[in-house]
């Protein structure tokens, strides 16, 4: 298994982990995607990259709708650029494993950070659309059940950190025994001094857990994020 590491160590003691940077590197490159791919937009489409980024926007926006509702998603209009923002950057910190880099999403202080957006979220929007009636709420059915309802808002955060956390984690670790293993085989072959089962039989499963698994994750994170949401919104 590969933690993460203190990679930039600063004078004063501060230390920026490797997590860290490899979320710069995602950062950058969607926003430097996103200014060429969006440069010299027209009125009429004409080319096949204005084309599919006009599915890929349309798609997402209906997607948004179809799940919040129309009444929550005409008051929270902004929800569909967090939503998109969120994926890209889900699956692309999950995608960037295929490059060699350990995913931000291996390490629970990402996960948390989401999660607690959503929260924060869900607090916000309940307050905006109820004001303080939204915690009479943990008093429902029967103010008994008080105490149930609390933990149930623990759980929220909870559960959103650990599910991403624990599938990308999971592949991590398996992947990096597989690695060892396929090493130590290499070795008790004669005459062969690089370890080639490394680059043949690690694909098709760099593929489902890299690919696969990671858009799965992202696409089950944002889904829970707008069920969330909209049902404190409504």
């Amino acid at each position: 298994m590969k933690y993460a590491q203190w990679i930039i160590t600063f004078p004063n003691g501060f230390h920026i982990s490797e997590t860290v940077v490899t979320s710069w590197i995602i950062m950058a490159v969607l926003i430097i995607a996103s200014y060429f791919l969006t440069r010299n937009l027209k009125l009429v489409p004409t080319s096949k990259v204005q084309i599919m980024l006009e599915y890929a926007v349309v798609t997402l926006k209906n997607l948004v709708e179809g799940n919040m509702g129309k009444d929550v998603f005409k008051k929270m209009p902004n929800m569909f650029y967090y939503i998109g923002s969120l994926f890209l950057f889900f699956a692309f910190s999950n995608l960037i494993g295929l490059l060699g880099f350990r995913s931000p999403t291996a390490d629970v202080d990402t996960t948390l950070a989401w999660a607690l957006l959503t929260v924060f979220l869900i607090y916000f929007e309940g307050m905006k659309a109820k004001g303080l009636a939204y915690w009479k709420g943990l008093m429902e059915p029967v103010p008994l059940l008080l105490p149930l309802n609390i933990v149930s808002e623990f759980a929220t955060p909870i559960s959103l950190t650990f599910r991403p956390f624990g599938n990308i984690l999971g592949g991590t670790v398996i992947m990096g025994l597989l690695y060892k293993l396929l090493a130590f085989i290499s070795t008790l072959i004669p005459n062969v001094s690089i370890p080639f089962l490394q680059l043949v039989i690690p694909v098709p499963l760099h593929l489902y857990f890299d690919l696969f698994a990671g858009c799965l994750q992202a696409f089950i994170f944002v889904m829970l994020t707008m069920v969330f949401v909209s049902s404190a919104a409504e």
